[in-house]
């Protein structure tokens, strides 16, 4: 695979736009390494299949440009759609960490005996 590609290393090469209707696939396998991609990107294949992945992206130039035009993407969306928490809530929420730290289990089960003991309880979260 190209330098600099992998997990935490998806910036995409130059400017590239995404493949486009002239774009002719040069293998039998493009239709799944780009329905692979997203997975691919995230980190959540094996590393047999994003091996496989990354040769194909190596010998594939359509495959490559929709590889680098999804990173690209993300990382566009990464960077510009991200919501600021309201400090008075950032505190209530910390506050209301602590005190739930703060509670033993048996102090739990007196406010509500419904409720699990742990808040990381299995099933509780």
């Amino acid at each position: 695979m190209k330098e600099g590609r992998g997990p935490g290393g998806e910036e995409p090469v130059g400017n590239r736009a995404a493949p486009g209707a002239g774009s002719v696939p040069l293998h039998a396998d493009c239709s799944e390494t780009v329905a692979r991609l997203y997975f691919f990107l995230d980190g959540a294949l094996t590393e047999e299949k994003r091996e496989a992945i990354a040769r194909h992206l190596d010998e594939c130039r359509p495959c490559l440009e929709a590889f680098d035009f999804e990173a690209e993407l993300r990382r566009i969306i990464a960077s510009r759609c991200r919501d600021e928490i309201p400090e008075g809530l950032r505190g209530r929420i910390l506050a209301a960490l602590e005190q739930e730290r703060a509670i033993g289990p048996a102090e739990r089960m007196a406010v509500d005996p419904g409720l699990p003991s742990s808040p990381f309880e299995q099933g509780a979260l």
